[in-house]
Parts: C-alpha cells; structure tokens; sequence
C-alpha cells in the first residue's frame, strides 16, 4: 500500500500548533530563569519564591531555541490567550483534515501528566500513543485500524536524568492518578509501584526505563516519584526525544521518540515477544515498524539510515533481533538494505 500524505493545509495547522505550544511552555513562568551544570549539561530552571521557599522549576535542557523562547517570555506571555483561541482554531482544522485525535480517557489522564510536569521532567510516551502522533510530525495519514488502537500510555524516562533534574512533579503522581480513578497494580517487589490501571476502563499507564544492567529490575524515576519498570534497549529508543502535540482538547505538548528510531526499537521488541497474547504485540510491533519505514525511506531517509546503523553497531544481540524481525518482513527489509 502506498504511504498517503495529509494535505499542506492540515500539515501546517500542525506545525503551527507545535510551535504555539512550545512557546506556551515558557508563558507562565513566575520568576528569574537561571542555569545549572550538572555534569556536561546545562538546564534552565524557573527560579522564584513562594513564602519563606526559594523554588527551582526545571524549564529544559539549555539550547539556543529556549535562549530564544525565555529572551521572548514577556512578549509569549502577553499573548498567551490569544494563542489559546488559535490552538483551539488549529485543532478544528486538525480535525476538519482526519486527524487521528485521542479518545476521552487517554486525553484526560496524559493531560493530567502534562500538567504535573511529566513531560517537562523528561517523561516520554512510547508505545501505540507514541506512533500516532507520527501522524503530524511526518504528515502522513494513518488509519485507524489495530495497530494504531491502544489503551495502554507508556511512559518512558532516564533514571539518571530523574536523578540529575533535582525537581519533581506537582501534585504528586499517585494523588493525580487516585482522582483519575487509577488503581496502583501490586507488584513482585514490595512497595514498588510502576503500573496503574483504571478501575472501569482498560486503561493502563506504565512506567519505565532503561535498563543498563543484566537484569531488568524496578528502579526509580525520582523527579517523576514513581518506580519503573526497567528494560534492555530502551536506551536507544527514548535518546534525543522530540516534543510535539498530542491531539486533545486544544492540544497538550508531550515527548516521544524520534520515529526512526522508533521504527526500529520496534523491529527488535516484535522478536523478544514470544507466543501467546505476545505474539498478537510482536504483530502490531511489526506493522508500525513496516509502516514508519517505509514512510521515513520517502521523507527522512538520511535519518532513518543513520538509526539503523547505530542500532546495527550496539553489537550481536541488537543485530540477531532486526533480523529476526525483518524475516516477517521481506519488503522493509529491502527498503533497509537500499538506504545504506
């Protein structure tokens, strides 16, 4: 099947909307910026009192696009209704163009996150929600079939970086998550909670992160103030992530991977799912994988080739997993092999 593109129309209402959105994530700061090192890096943070307390709200990693945005935050504040009305305008004309847009419950709980500063603490939806909103980001149209359809938010973060913010979310995780009707999940290790589900829907909301070690444990995400469940090669799909728009109400700015290096994460998650319900995912994973593929080859080829490699050099393991998958999948095997 050909890859369908959305209209310039639709196209730039979504590049408009990314970037009202980016703007508005420095409209209501409520103090002086300031910078840290920490390490190699620099981050900005929001630096004001409140009483007797001097606050410290991390506003993002330091580059010349947010030097940009925080010399403009009077001017960006000073419009932010107005850029409300025309997010909102945006939205319609999304709509109007076939978006896909998130359903009530999903939209209501990753707005939630947004708000409590999920997003801006280097959370990172992977999964199903992620490869939707490739959907913008590349201008493709991607039907609504199973394996664009999820109830599963999966949200991806360094361990390390949680550590490194020295800021955390507001209000807590398990407060916003008990509004929601969310349930904590038990799990294995006592006092470790990565999962909630909601008590009547099947929406499910995962915590993760890499895993730098030979066993996959339950670690913790600090800034987030949750645990997480850890696992091998995620390090690769959640580095250098893009912020973009998710598509509810007048659009909630959130962070996923990059789509190449989506693509082929999942050409190596589909071969560690073995049988069962499992097999059904290693499907889906497949599918995505083929689709964004063959999209990147037509839009982003340089990019996607360039995740490939890295991938192909992180050693015998990484490599043994693609293969495996691209069995299934004679035709993106053939794309691979040209665009290197």
């Amino acid at each position: 099947m050909p890859i369908e593109y959305h209209s310039a129309i639709g196209t730039a209402a979504w590049t408009d909307l990314r970037r009202l959105l980016i703007d508005g994530s420095v409209s209501g700061l409520r103090g002086t910026p300031r910078q840290k090192t920490v390490g190699a890096k620099t981050y900005w943070y929001d630096h004001f009192r409140v009483g007797n307390r001097t606050i410290d709200r991390y506003i993002g990693e330091d580059a010349p696009e947010l030097r940009g945005r925080l010399e403009r935050q009077a001017e960006i504040a000073k419009a932010a209704k107005q850029a409300e009305r025309e997010r909102a305008r945006l939205m319609r004309v999304l709509r109007a163009e076939g978006y896909l847009f998130a359903d009530v419950g999903s939209g209501q709980v990753v707005a939630a996150m947004a708000k409590a500063g999920v997003f801006r603490l280097g959370g990172t939806i992977v999964g199903t929600h992620a490869f939707r909103c490739y959907e913008g980001e590349l201008g493709v149209r991607i039907s609504f079939d199973q394996s664009a359809a999820t109830d599963d938010i999966d949200i991806a973060s360094f361990e390390r970086l949680s550590l490194a913010l020295a800021d955390t979310v507001e209000p807590p995780l398990a407060e916003t998550f008990s509004e929601l009707q969310f349930d904590p999940l038990p799990a294995l290790e006592s006092g470790k909670t990565w999962r909630w589900r909601h008590t009547n829907r099947q929406t499910l909301v995962e915590f993760l992160t890499p895993s730098f070690e030979e066993d996959e444990a339950i670690r913790d995400l600090p800034s987030l103030g949750v645990n997480a469940q850890s696992l091998h090669f995620l390090n690769y799909l959640i580095a250098e992530p893009i912020r973009v728009p998710f598509l509810y109400r007048s659009g909630v700015l959130v962070q996923i991977p990059r789509p190449e290096r989506y693509a082929i994460h999942k050409l190596i998650i589909a071969d560690r799912r073995q049988g069962g319900p499992d097999a059904i995912k290693a499907h889906k994973d497949r599918a995505q994988a083929a689709f964004l593929i063959k999209a990147l080859t037509e839009t982003r080829p340089e990019d996607l080739a360039e995740a490939y490699q890295v991938a192909l050099e992180a050693g015998p393991a990484w490599r043994q997993r693609i293969a495996a998958s691209l069995i299934h999948l004679p035709e993106t095997a053939n794309l691979l092999e040209e665009i290197l």
